[in-house]
């Protein structure tokens, strides 16, 4: 088996172990897995008024940019079996809503963007506005933090704000292990409720 099919063959926990003892193979191998499904969901969340101002690429590419800098630091750890997808997820969903929320600041609001239709010319088909995919993400957010304990709710909330799992540990006063424990359970909530919708 040659060095090219073992890396693609490899686990997420391998290949991220690979990565960083510095092995750009594996870094392209974890690129290759997951950009697809990362560039699909971009897409399907950046629709509408959005889309205009983001594009699923850059998405995509701020989801690894993030990934990789926080994965050298020793910041993921990945249990046997288990893959990278709802990481990747999560960062995603995070950084769509905060790009949502930079666009629609008001000096940059997208609803005072000029459209085509006021400039005469025509408009494509794919320029329409949609029930706002992010409101939605947002409610069920909220929804699942409303059903948590204020213990559980204080974790989810410091780590949707950026603080690192050490920094929740020593703040809320937790092991280590129950913050990651809490953090996993809402992962795997999130996943599933955004599954059913």
């Amino acid at each position: 088996m040659t060095r090219k099919n073992m890396i693609v063959e490899s686990s997420d926990q391998t290949l991220l172990m690979r990565y960083r003892r510095g092995d750009s193979d594996a870094a392209t191998a974890l690129y290759l897995r997951y950009a697809k499904r990362l560039r699909a969901l971009a897409q399907k969340r950046t629709g509408g008024t959005l889309s205009v101002r983001m594009d699923p690429d850059d998405v995509v590419q701020t989801v690894f940019r993030t990934f990789f800098r926080r994965a050298t630091t020793g910041h993921y750890q990945i249990p046997d079996g288990e893959e990278l997808w709802k990481l990747f997820l999560v960062i995603a969903l995070n950084k769509i809503r905060d790009l949502g929320d930079y666009h629609r600041a008001a000096k940059r609001n997208i609803q005072r963007t000029v459209g085509l239709e006021s400039s005469g010319h025509a408009v494509p088909a794919k320029i329409t506005t949609d029930d706002d995919s992010l409101h939605v993400l947002n409610l069920t957010i909220e929804d699942l933090l409303n059903s948590m304990s204020p213990s559980q709710r204080e974790i989810v909330m410091l780590r949707i704000q950026g603080h690192e799992v050490n920094e929740i540990s020593t703040s809320c006063k937790r092991a280590k292990r129950t913050v990651e424990r809490v953090l996993q359970e809402f992962r795997q909530q999130l996943c599933d409720q955004l599954a059913k919708e």
